[in-house]
């Protein structure tokens, strides 16, 4: 390689942008960062910034921008400062700039994501909620720009490591019989049904295998992550909903498998740590470190699965539900959902009313065809407007 790739992170002071960061360094002479990206987390992104010398940054705000371009000055950089979501689409799709790493989670992550792939770059996939909300039109804009679309969620990354030449072709085409999701089963696998009612934030956030942000670590405890997961499958890899299985695996030693017409079962395995699907997105088609150490199976001894448990994880059900419809239900699906967490996290309602909150949403917003990113954000305030409501009506 004789120049370096420009890398824009989006989401830069998040677990996964930390990460590329990490992988980034152990590469300088293959990358280079020309963007970071963070929201209110500023003390971290100025340390970032410290480390890499971006030429941008961007924050939320105007006022956070001046404050900001400030403490930059003083610090001896010369890192221009940009804000909002103008500022992380110009970041995102800018002349200069060979990847994005779109790690912003949530709804807010899809404008600048899709504008990295309409500015046709290698796009490393990290916000799921991009292709849940609006699949049809993202996937339709990857064509039409030709842009290179790689997942790094462990379990996307794994099928897409064990499907030829990494890209699906469609199912079929290749002897695809059915995807294989693994799920952790989050913290909660085992604990009695009458005990999750008084089930803590705190409790939520200890994922067993992984270190997340609180927002993705309920979702993994809620398994709706997994119901994200299995909509955003269908898209990557041009699937249908019943061709794509959960599959409860505790060690998270197997991020997913794919199973062939053949009868051959192909497996994706590595210790739980994002820099392996981030380092693999970042070289494709090549290989580089990532830091993760080797996987040793002898200490891990027994790899065990288990059918999930729909009682237990209603999320799950209900995003398969969401899946089946189509059309606007898996827009409407994650707006519920963000509003469910982000009320949980600050304790308005119980963990057993998440799936409450998003079942009453799902069935009080019709399901619509989203022929526009307009229709997609309607669809999305909307269900976000019912979820506000249902949280008014069940604190009275």
């Amino acid at each position: 390689m004789t120049t370096r790739q420009r890398i824009t992170v989006l989401g830069a002071t998040g677990s996964i942008g930390q990460s590329t960061l990490d992988v980034i360094l152990r590469h300088p002479d293959r990358y280079e960062v020309h963007a970071l990206t963070g929201h209110s987390r500023l003390d971290d992104l100025l340390l970032l910034c410290q480390q890499h010398r971006p030429k941008l940054a961007v924050v939320a705000t105007a006022t956070d921008a001046a404050a900001f371009s400030e403490r930059l000055r003083k610090a001896g950089l010369a890192t221009d400062v940009l804000h909002g979501e103008a500022g992380l689409c110009e970041v995102a799709a800018a002349s200069e700039v060979d990847a994005v790493m779109a790690a912003i989670v949530g709804a807010a992550g899809l404008r600048p994501t899709l504008a990295a792939v309409r500015a046709g770059k290698k796009v490393l996939l990290a916000n799921k909620e991009a292709l849940v909300m609006s699949g049809a039109l993202f996937m339709q804009a990857v064509r039409d720009s030709n842009a290179v679309l790689l997942p790094i969620d462990s379990e996307h990354n794994a099928i897409f490591q064990c499907l030829p030449g990494g890209y699906a072709q469609g199912l079929a085409a290749v002897g695809v019989r059915r995807i294989l999701l693994t799920a952790s089963g989050g913290p909660f696998r085992e604990t009695p049904l009458a005990e999750l009612a008084d089930v803590s934030p705190e409790r939520a956030c200890a994922h067993p295998n992984w270190s997340m942000g609180r927002k993705i670590s309920v979702d993994s405890a809620t398994m709706a992550n997994k119901g994200l997961e299995l909509i955003e499958a269908c898209w990557l890899f041009d699937a249908r909903p019943s061709q794509v299985e959960v599959v409860v695996h505790p060690q998270s030693v197997i991020h997913s498998l794919v199973d062939y017409i053949d009868g051959s079962v192909l497996a994706q395995l590595g210790n739980p740590d994002m820099r392996t699907p981030i380092a693999n997105a970042l070289s494709w088609p090549q290989r580089i470190d990532s830091g993760v150490p080797p996987l040793d199976l002898f200490s891990i001894a027994r790899l065990d699965f288990h059918k999930p448990d729909e009682q237990r994880f209603p999320c799950l059900r209900l995003a398969r539900q969401a899946a089946e419809a189509g059309s606007s239900a898996p827009a409407t699906l994650n707006a519920a959902n963000e509003v469910a967490v982000a009320a949980f996290l600050d304790r308005r309602i119980r963990y057993t009313e998440i799936a409450s909150m998003i079942e009453a949403v799902l069935a009080k917003e019709p399901c619509v065809v989203l022929d526009s990113l307009d229709a997609v954000f309607d669809a999305d305030a909307r269900a976000r407007r019912a979820a506000e409501q249902w949280l008014t009506q069940a604190s009275r």
